[in-house]
């Protein structure tokens, strides 16, 4: 076996000690910042960035209710408030009793147990509560790792009941532009081919059929022209297409735009009419965010398969699910090969699984929807300065999520100083400052954020 090789020194690298030459201890010695920093830049590659990385990020000693405690001051603030719920997740913020209750509670039975051929309380639970709260006729639940592993879930559900059915030639997605659903390989190919994210692999990907995307504005008339240009789509490739697949209401990462309720009838009508699946990515838009429980509800309609993920948790740890029809599992189960070929390593962890249980009861057992409604007016109220500012678009807010629009590019590192330097942690993207806070957050935290993104929108 030929030895590693050191380009450094040209010649074989020293190997690696084993664990047991290197020693340890119950409480490892922490890391002074500047050795924690170092080690960063060397060893760790953080989400769509470089490996080294350019750019130092803030480290964070600890999290509690709404703010992030920085193991050292950064432009002059030791704690940040969060405007971000760590990517949409937080809900309840950090380090809630309830939640924390939970954990512990189940690591006293059972952190893990594999799912194939055993079952628990926990996983069960928390199916039969997602199936009680999410729109009929949703009946079955994958338990999933993470949100992009449900939505390649979701897409090999309606692939196989087609398959199941005799029809293996519907075996393409169509969604409309400007969506994001996940960064692996199914969900990358439904995201936005030009412009997004993972335009680099859209020659190796598979290719699917996009619509253009909906008009702006969830308060807008629908378009009759756009409602008869996607129907005419729908209509045109119904004999090759598995599913049509989107996000209700919101499309999040690819540009945190707002559509009108009503196009998720009509795309529920055409599925209906021309024998096409109907997919809800509800990963972002699930649990509140938009005023709505899920981002369905306002337009009264339900999918044949939904994603959820994300505030599942309460931003505790990785869970996603896929939930479906009884016509989709039954037409799977009917099939040459009647199982969904598809089961994680950490499917149902029972430690997941009760967080997520005590994170949903958390959320139906208080007043969410005010705590949603005076978050969005506060917002409102506070972003409103952001239109009179240079560069700026378009400001615009749905529930809990605030989005300040500009003409060019963010730039990153300074906008991010200007956030901080207001006491608040925010992670701009493309020509977007926004704000998704947890359901928490107080009205001066409220104010708190609002100013921070304008300090960004205007530095940026």
């Amino acid at each position: 076996m030929p030895e590693p090789y050191d380009p450094e020194l040209g010649g074989p690298a020293e190997p690696k000690p084993y664990a047991s030459e290197i020693g340890g201890s119950s409480e490892p010695k922490p890391y002074a910042p500047d050795e924690l920093r170092a080690l960063d830049r060397a060893h760790v590659w953080h989400p769509y960035g470089p490996m080294p990385g350019r750019q130092e990020p803030l480290i964070v000693e600890s999290a509690s209710g709404v703010r992030l405690r920085l193991a050292e001051p950064v432009e002059g603030q030791r704690e940040l408030v969060d405007g971000m719920s760590s990517w949409w997740s937080a809900v309840h913020g950090y380090n809630h009793p309830v939640l924390n209750e939970a954990a512990r509670g189940q690591l006293d039975r059972m952190s893990h147990v594999m799912f194939g051929g055993l079952t628990h309380e926990p996983a069960v639970r928390l199916a039969t509560r997602l199936v009680e709260i999410t729109p009929e006729p949703l009946q079955h639940v994958f338990l999933a790792d993470s949100g992009s592993v449900s939505v390649e879930v979701a897409v090999k559900m309606c692939l196989q009941y087609w398959r199941s059915a005799g029809r293996p030639e519907k075996r393409r997605l169509l969604t409309w532009r400007g969506g994001y659903h996940g960064d692996t390989w199914q969900p990358m190919s439904v995201c936005d081919p030009e412009g997004g994210m993972h335009e680099l692999w859209s020659g190796a990907l598979p290719r699917q059929v996009f619509a253009d995307a909906p008009p702006d504005g969830f308060d807008a008339e629908p378009d009759p022209a756009y409602v008869a240009r996607l129907r005419e789509l729908i209509a045109a490739h119904a004999d090759e297409v598995a599913a049509v697949i989107v996000e209700p209401v919101v499309q999040g990462a690819g540009g945190m735009r707002f559509h009108s309720p009503a196009y998720l009838r009509v795309l529920r009508e055409a599925c209906d009419e021309l024998d096409v699946l109907l997919v809800f990515d509800e990963i972002a838009t699930g649990f509140g965010r938009t005023g709505k429980l899920f981002a369905a509800g306002h337009a009264g309609v339900s999918p044949d398969v939904m994603c959820v993920g994300k505030a599942l948790t309460g931003g505790y740890l990785t869970m996603a699910a896929t939930l479906c029809t009884s016509r989709v599992a039954e037409g799977i189960s009917r099939g040459e090969v009647p199982v969904l070929a598809h089961g994680p390593t950490f499917m149902g962890n029972p430690l997941a699984a009760s967080i997520a249980s005590a994170s949903v009861d958390l959320l139906l057992g208080q007043d969410w929807e005010g705590e949603v409604a005076r978050i969005g007016a506060g917002l409102r109220s506070g972003l409103a300065a952001a239109s009179d500012l240079p560069g700026v678009v378009d400001v615009r807010v749905l529930g809990a999520i605030g989005v300040v629009q500009l003409d060019h590019e963010v730039d990153m590192a300074a906008a991010t100083r200007a956030a901080v330097r207001e006491g608040v942690w925010l992670r701009p993207f493309r020509d977007l400052v926004y704000t998704m806070p947890p359901y928490v957050t107080g009205d001066d935290d409220v104010q708190r954020i609002c100013r921070a993104v304008c300090a960004a929108a205007r530095e940026g």
